[in-house]
């Protein structure tokens, strides 16, 4: 079976689409293959880092990618995925060729305020939405993939 290509996209990709990636290639490894990107790339975010570890996914050496560096570079895809705000999605460029894009809106962990605590709580949070998602999205995959 050919793996499907997916791609998300968020602002920096710092955190949403790093979690996406690693929640789908370790969930839907048998059907995707993902990797993600940002419009402005940033550092990954060392909560993101430790709240995927509590998950038994390391990224700590996964590195920010462009998403107009992969554009440039003709990728072919199936899914572009945003998972930042609509406003920010809509800035992602047009690639050939895919199937569907798609917009999931879950809060930027770097906006979140408080303590250290406070923090890492809410992007506990955020892991367990995009995790969530990505499941809820590989059954309707799949759903859909078993009446054709």
């Amino acid at each position: 079976m050919t793996k499907e290509k997916v791609l998300f996209v968020c602002v920096h990709n710092s955190a949403r689409s790093q979690m996406a990636e690693a929640y789908l290639n370790k969930f839907g490894r048998d059907r995707f293959i993902a990797e993600s990107a940002g419009l402005e790339p940033g550092t990954l975010n060392p909560l993101v880092v430790e709240v995927l570890k509590e998950e038994g996914i390391d990224i700590s050496n996964n590195t920010t990618k462009s998403v107009f560096e992969l554009f440039k570079e003709g990728r072919l895809l199936s899914y572009v995925i945003t998972v930042c705000d609509k406003e920010a999605a809509e800035r992602c460029p047009i690639f050939p060729g895919v199937r569907d894009y798609i917009n999931w809106s879950f809060k930027d962990p770097s906006k979140i305020k408080g303590d250290y605590d406070a923090k890492l709580n809410a992007t506990r949070t955020i892991r367990d939405q995009i995790k969530n998602q990505i499941l809820e999205w590989i059954k309707e995959f799949d759903n859909i993939k078993s009446k054709e």
